[in-house]
């Protein structure tokens, strides 16, 4: 019995090993190939350690065009979106999760099958909309598109839920209004929550290729995943080792994000998992 279970934690730990490299090596290609010369880079076999650093090459990705103005854009079109979405979701999970009216279980439904619409199939209208608005080529018609989300309306739903009716009905008893119940009471509880849906939002709309495409058509208005295809073509052909540099520049705020808010996501996992 005990031969058992040593076998069955090390078919476990080699199975974690095994997840863990396969996840891992797409991401340890590209920072071996973002430090490598254009040669090295279409040598067979592959060398996974370059035999100098070229960090030069982030220079030359960075200065191939106005990478200022595309890292800005993507901030500012990803913290946007972020910000009118805690608007819109926090009050709308409150009312579905605590109020019962006419209607609630229709509308919440309706609001779920929003989920299995893609954006491909409603950036027509989208478009069409956005150009009565005279937005198209802005970063409003970036942000406003994704003002809400029916994702983020579930789960903090899901988490409002969770608190205790009795901390709410005392907070009633003395006298505070439905806004300062959601601000002082429901929000902090909710915090891992909406931690984690920040940082799945932040990263959706970071990486977002389709919208910025379809709904710009100058540099002026353009996030970082449409400067990076920029680097296709910097030194006459595919120039892999800029290229690679330019997604290393693209996925490091992603990694800075996940590193300050990975408590936050396992706490909102373990909270949700043990209710």
């Amino acid at each position: 019995m005990k031969y058992k279970v040593v076998a069955l934690k090390l078919l476990r730990a080699i199975s974690l090993i095994c997840i863990v490299i396969i996840f891992a090596m797409p991401f340890v290609w590209m920072m071996s190939t973002s430090l490598k010369s254009l040669g090295e880079t279409i040598i067979f076999p592959p060398k996974w350690i370059p035999a100098d650093f070229h960090w030069s090459n982030f220079e030359k990705a960075w200065n191939s065009g106005p990478f200022l103005r595309f890292f800005v854009n993507s901030i500012l079109v990803s913290v946007g979106i972020l910000i009118l979405q805690f608007c819109t979701i926090i009050p709308a999970a409150y009312a579905f999760a605590r109020y019962r009216f006419k209607g609630d279980t229709f509308f919440f439904g309706l609001t779920m099958i929003t989920l299995m619409i893609p954006a491909q199939l409603i950036f027509l209208p989208v478009y069409l909309q956005m150009s009565a608005w005279g937005l198209l080529d802005t970063l409003w018609a970036l942000i406003l598109p994704f003002a809400s989300s029916a994702f983020g309306i579930f789960l903090l739903r899901q988490s409002f839920k969770q608190v205790p009716e009795e901390l709410i009905e005392a907070a009633r008893l003395d006298e505070a209004s439905e806004w300062k119940i959601i601000i002082k009471i429901m929000v902090p509880m909710a915090k891992p929550v909406l931690i984690t849906f920040g940082l799945f939002s932040f990263i959706t709309h970071w990486n977002d290729y389709f919208w910025p495409l379809v709904m710009t058509t100058s540099d002026a208005s353009r996030t970082l995943p449409i400067g990076v295809t920029k680097l296709l073509q910097v030194e006459g052909g595919v120039a892999w080792h800029i290229l690679m540099a330019g997604n290393m520049i693209l996925v490091l705020p992603i990694l800075i994000v996940f590193f300050f808010a990975q408590r936050q996501i396992i706490r909102a996992f373990v909270y949700t998992g043990v209710k």
